[in-house]
């Protein structure tokens, strides 16, 4: 292939007649221009490369056309650009390289740890974790375990399921989802974990302020659409300014931890180059 391309533009340098940038461009790029913008063009193959598949023609056309207008408002920036700007500000050579050692500093980092990191987390370590940093958990927003449904008040299973939401027997909430689902209603069981108030006032579309304070073992109604309700069961609540359940801080910990990790295979990994370059007579300071 490379020595086709370099046969086509010897014999197009030699006959002095086919010189022009359009030319060399249809040679190598043989397919539809889709826009331009100066010599720069783009290509129907680009654009349909970042289509995905499946979905609809109007859909296509919005992303081709935020892609094409994307594209041709870097290219006109670039145009300006080349045209304003004097050489030395053009010269971003020393930038490149900089972000080139950057990237593949990061790359290698990413393929080290990625390579030694203990993914494992115990309960235990994240116990001591909360209790040792229990201050910094304290709740902006209240937190709740609850259960949802949206249902339409003159259903035949609206005031069972309603009972049973408020039972914390398993049985009773999963016939209260069976119930729910055979009649194309919704219900959501919060029950078994704690969520940010914010989650269940969007399902009951309200904000959350509306419905505080929460009080456990209480119901929360609102309007629904289509003339249903939403319904939520509160089992328990934890209030904004208080500590929250381990429970609930242990994916926030689990994070930190693994992050305190990687942070360490980092460091140890650059002090370990250094000493190695060291060792080799590759790093001398004079």
């Amino acid at each position: 292939m490379h020595r086709l391309l370099s046969v086509l533009i010897a014999g197009i340098a030699v006959s002095g007649s086919l010189t022009s940038c359009k030319l060399i461009n249809s040679i190598l790029h043989d397919e539809e221009v889709v826009a331009k913008v100066g010599n720069n063009m783009l290509y129907k193959s680009e654009v349909t490369s970042l289509i995905p598949s499946g979905i609809s023609g109007d859909d296509s056309l919005r992303l081709a056309m935020q892609y094409i207008n994307s594209w041709a408002s870097d290219m006109v920036y670039l145009d300006i650009a080349e045209k304003q700007l004097s050489k030395t500000e053009k010269d971003v050579s020393k930038q490149l390289e900089t972000y080139r050692r950057a990237l593949l500093k990061y790359r290698y980092e990413q393929l080290y740890v990625n390579e030694r990191l203990d993914t494992a987390v115990t309960y235990g370590e994240v116990e001591e974790y909360y209790r040792s940093h229990t201050e910094d958990f304290r709740l902006e927003r209240p937190i709740v375990r609850a259960c949802y449904l949206n249902m339409l008040p003159e259903s035949t299973h609206f005031g069972q399921i309603k009972d049973l939401m408020s039972s914390t027997d398993e049985d009773s909430t999963w016939q209260a989802e069976q119930l729910a689902s055979s009649s194309y209603d919704r219900f959501t069981d919060y029950a078994d974990s704690w969520i940010d108030v914010t989650v269940l006032a969007g399902d009951l579309g309200v904000g959350y302020e509306t419905i505080l304070p929460l009080e456990p073992d209480t119901f929360i109604e609102t309007e629904g659409q289509n003339g249903k309700h939403n319904v939520a069961y509160i089992f328990d609540a934890v209030p904004a300014g208080e500590i929250p359940p381990v429970e609930f801080c242990a994916p926030m910990i689990k994070d930190i931890i693994l992050s305190a990790r990687k942070h360490r295979l980092t460091a140890s990994l650059e002090q370990e180059l250094l000493e190695d370059a060291r060792d080799k007579g590759k790093f001398v300071i004079y």
